[in-house]
């Protein structure tokens, strides 16, 4: 408070005392307690809206201790109890979270983690994933300019996710409690299996496969790949205390159509702590058809080779890239891109026009637009030679096909001519087209289909930048890859458009998310919000049935299942309104990741702890960590000092005090006859 606010409060006593002493004592000769009573209470109003006119700061100050955060993150995945380490896990926890003077130090934070970090104090290591790249990750987030210990509780193993040594902060010491024996014992494992989801006819696929041995002295192993009874490939390997791992390419026909589902196996005549790991299921879809797709450019564009790229993620398609004057017969190809047409086209769409193959055509700042004009019949083009950058806005109420929006909006612009574009048929937008904030009738990508013969048209070049867009999104192309894939599905197909559609695969690990898609459309092909979806599961083995209800998301129905063991299941989608029925199956294969280990990962945990400055311990040097922790003196609290400012004139309290004195003294007055 100022030296010029005491004066003013000071005077404000005076002036309140001067008008109580004048209206109550000036010139009366009287000296009743009444008297004495009315002029404190004038007193009291007066001098209370003095010192609201005057409205004084009042300061004041309150200290408060911040301890630095100490969160304990235990591993509530599967793979302790694989190792019989989930007593003493729990036990580690019990005495971090009860010590005392742990939590007279640090705010004590108790946290569990499989496939995602979560808070929690009770723990069943029941998780099927390990992911302790997002521990690392959650943490930060959650402590973003704190520096605080980690004790993570865990084998080290993990399942998914990238590289944890790299998601935590350098900068926060981390203390890694390492779970189960660190003794090492023989083990034979097949640590990872690569193979193509899909197969063709009368072809034969590789299947990859990385063994590993975790042993001393020499064993001879034998590996083979069987489908049923039935040997496929069989061959012996040698492994020693120099070579601990090896990689085996194994070519297997493909002889039927369908989901052919294959087992490989190490085995050898030593003593093994866990055969689990000795054996991988895996599946391959055989196919009969190739999708052939023909991408023809008169000029050199990156936009080619991300498009081939893309389509060929699929094992399912075959992308040839040729000049207009290079085709001489469509007849080899399903699938027809034209990439900026051009009157060097015309040879093309005379063939085309024999062989009838839908069109994917995309177009740019190379385009002739008058030449385009006179050879589709969907859009005419009235374009100037500016050049003009258009936006992506993804369209919600696209129901041609299931596609979810991969962040379309924040993706680079394309490049088209500036000018107008008119439908002359009716067309799907997927994509919308904007220029800055203003939206265009016209779209970015439109499907249309007419007499069986379907069309794609992307109005503008440089969809490569959106591949690379995704990729820095989603640190994959994967989402961009099925984005292009569900067009080329859409033009490779002929088939006229059903009701009901339904989405899956043939295959699924167990342990892994079992998701299918449905689509309802009524009969003029829009997407119904009102259908009743249910689906019917059935194993073949067991003959146990389950129902669900499919849940509505933004374009399609869906339905997770979870829990789902090891085995052949058939199933039945059906709107129960119009009872439109789709009937499919998939496999659930014998897959249990967790139970892949046979050891924690105390290397790999360790060199985390030394990259953070941190240090590894024991289950059983529990003690030794607190002492560290305790004694360690960068995790001191933090006293703070709060300094509160209130004005005067925001203390309700005090203007009913006023009210109060007056209306008082306007009663004893009155009383006293004194009015």
């Amino acid at each position: 408070m100022t030296t010029t606010t005491v004066l003013l409060l000071l005077l404000s006593v005076l002036i309140a005392g001067g008008v109580s002493f004048f209206q109550y004592f000036y010139k009366t000769k009287t000296n009743s307690k009444v008297y004495w009573l009315l002029a404190f209470l004038r007193f009291v109003a007066v001098f209370g809206l003095l010192i609201l006119l005057i409205n004084p700061i009042l300061t004041r100050k309150s200290f408060e201790t911040i301890k630095i955060p100490l969160p304990i993150v235990v591993d509530n995945s599967s793979s302790v109890i694989e190792l019989k380490a989930n007593e003493s896990a729990l036990d580690v926890y019990k005495k971090l979270t009860s010590n005392a003077d742990l939590q007279d130090k640090f705010e004590v934070q108790s946290y569990q983690f499989s496939s995602e970090l979560e808070s929690s104090e009770s723990y069943d290591f029941k998780g099927t994933q390990t992911r302790i790249d997002g521990v690392g990750k959650g943490l930060k987030s959650i402590h973003k300019s704190i520096n605080h210990p980690t004790v993570i509780i865990t084998d080290g193993n993990q399942t998914q996710g990238n590289d944890y040594i790299y998601s935590f902060d350098e900068n926060k010491a981390v203390y890694p409690v390492v779970l189960g024996d660190t003794t090492a014992v023989l083990d034979l494992k097949i640590s990872q299996l690569n193979v193509n989801k899909y197969a063709f006819l009368k072809n034969k696929f590789p299947v990859e496969v990385f063994v590993n041995y975790s042993g001393n002295k020499n064993v001879n192993a034998t590996f083979s790949i069987s489908q049923g009874n039935t040997v496929l490939s069989k061959q012996n390997v040698d492994f020693s205390n120099s070579q601990k791992s090896k990689v085996i390419t194994v070519l297997l026909p493909a002889e039927k159509v369908g989901v052919q589902v294959f087992k490989a196996t190490i085995s050898s005549s030593e003593q093994e702590k866990n055969t689990y790991n000795n054996s991988k299921n895996f599946a391959v879809e055989i196919i009969d058809q190739k999708t052939e797709v023909a991408i023809v450019s008169s000029i050199n564009h990156p936009d080619i080779g991300a498009l081939k790229r893309a389509i060929e993620s699929n094992q399912q398609r075959k992308v040839s890239i040729l000049k207009p004057s290079q085709i001489k017969s469509l007849q080899d190809f399903n699938v027809l891109i034209l990439y900026q047409p051009t009157s060097e086209f015309k040879s093309v769409f005379e063939k085309n026009n024999l062989a009838n193959l839908n069109t994917w055509m995309i177009t740019g700042l190379h385009t002739d637009f008058n030449f385009l004009n006179q050879q589709q019949t969907t859009f005419d083009f009235k374009m100037s030679s500016q050049q003009e950058d258009y936006l992506a806005t993804f369209s919600s109420q696209f129901n041609l096909f299931a596609i979810d929006n991969i962040g379309f909006e924040n993706f680079p612009p394309l490049q088209n001519p500036f000018g107008t574009i008119t439908s002359k048929t009716n067309y799907d937008k997927l994509i919308g087209a904007r220029i800055r904030n203003v939206e265009l009738d016209s779209p970015l990508l439109a499907y249309t289909e007419n007499q069986g013969k379907r069309s794609a048209f992307l109005l503008g070049e440089n969809i490569w930048k959106w591949r690379l867009q995704s990729h820095i999104d989603q640190q994959s192309f994967q989402k961009f890859d099925v984005f292009i894939d569900k067009t080329i599905q859409f033009l490779a197909s002929n088939n006229a458009r059903k009701s009901l559609v339904v989405t899956h695969e043939n295959f699924y690990n167990s342990g892994d998310a079992i998701e299918i898609n449905a689509q309802y459309f009524n009969k003029n092909y829009e997407f119904d919000d009102n259908a009743r979806l249910s689906i019917t599961v059935k194993n073949k083995a067991t003959n146990q049935t389950k129902s669900y209800d499919l849940l509505k998301s933004t374009n399609s129905y869906k339905v997770n299942f979870d829990g789902l063991s090891a085995g052949n299941y058939s199933f039945t989608v059906t709107e129960n309104n119009s009872k439109t029925s789709y009937s499919g199956f998939f496999d659930v294969l014998d897959f249990d990741i967790e139970k892949q280990f046979v050891n924690p990962d105390y290397a790999k945990l360790n060199q985390l702890a030394t990259q953070t400055k941190g240090k590894t311990y024991l289950a059983n040097q529990v003690d030794e960590l607190v002492q560290s922790l305790l004694a360690n003196e960068n995790y001191k609290p933090i006293q703070k000092e709060i300094i509160k400012k209130t004005p005067v004139i925001d203390w309700v309290w005090l203007l009913i005090i006023i009210v109060l004195a007056l209306g008082t003294e306007w009663f004893i007055r009155k009383y006293n006859g004194l009015l």
